[in-house]
């Protein structure tokens, strides 16, 4: 149950396993190999669901990765049977499945993330080739549905900093109206990134709170119709 992972509403939260990115940050990186045995049972989820009428808004598929999961239509199918609203995340890398999704009209919401800049900054990031431009793609579907909300959300670690006030630049020209910035959360990551992140700390998070009130105060002055910094 999760009352953060769709602004206003209260959730059950369903954690589909597999990514085909590797984001150094990801905290979910115990589920990105679709391989693994599944923890929950989707009859269970439903069962849960069944008894959750009256308390519970709907249900938000986070990952991992949702999209990748070719079950995943069917799913929203039956939960939106049920009566309940349906929420996505997802990191954009299958536009064409994001935009069946909402085509057909089986989601509510979304939260997209956009990570960095298309291009070099992107891969960096996402650890895969043409990343970035898979990912603008998808932000560009979800604004073509307008009757769908939204939240575009940038995780901000330093090696995105510089650009994060660009990308919000270019969100909001392509029509984005909530947006949030998310301070990278150290829980969970590989051992690796936190040790890079501690390694770092004396240069790159030099006047990191400066720049944090600096970027919030330069992105309220774009005018989303809704924008947040959350810290971690």
């Amino acid at each position: 149950m999760s009352s953060v992972d769709w602004p206003g509403k209260l959730v059950a939260t369903v954690f589909c396993q597999g990514c085909p990115w590797a984001c150094p940050y990801c905290h979910n990186h115990a589920i990105i190999d679709p391989r693994i045995p599944g923890v929950v049972a989707w009859s269970s989820v439903t069962a849960l669901m069944e008894r959750r009428h009256g308390l519970l808004d709907g249900v938000v598929f986070s990952g991992g990765e949702a999209t990748r999961q070719w079950a995943l239509i069917p799913a929203m199918r039956q939960i939106r049977q049920m009566g309940f609203d349906v929420g996505l995340h997802t990191a954009g890398p299958y536009p064409a499945r994001l935009a069946r999704l909402l085509d057909e009209g089986l989601v509510d919401w979304v939260g997209l993330d956009i990570k960095a800049l298309p291009g070099a900054s992107y891969e960096a990031v996402a650890g895969r080739q043409g990343a970035g431009e898979k990912a603008w793609e998808s932000l560009d579907v979800l604004m073509s549905h307008p009757e769908v909300a939204h939240e575009v959300r940038l995780t901000l670690d330093p090696s995105v900093l510089g650009e994060a006030l660009e990308i919000a630049r270019r969100c909001k020209a392509a029509g984005v109206r909530s947006f949030a910035v998310q301070e990278v959360r150290l829980q969970g990551v590989r051992d690796s990134y936190a040790q890079a992140y501690a390694d770092a700390a004396d240069v790159v998070h030099l006047a990191w709170e400066d720049q944090l009130a600096a970027l919030t105060r330069d992105i309220d002055a774009l005018a989303f119709e809704a924008y947040e910094l959350r810290r971690a």
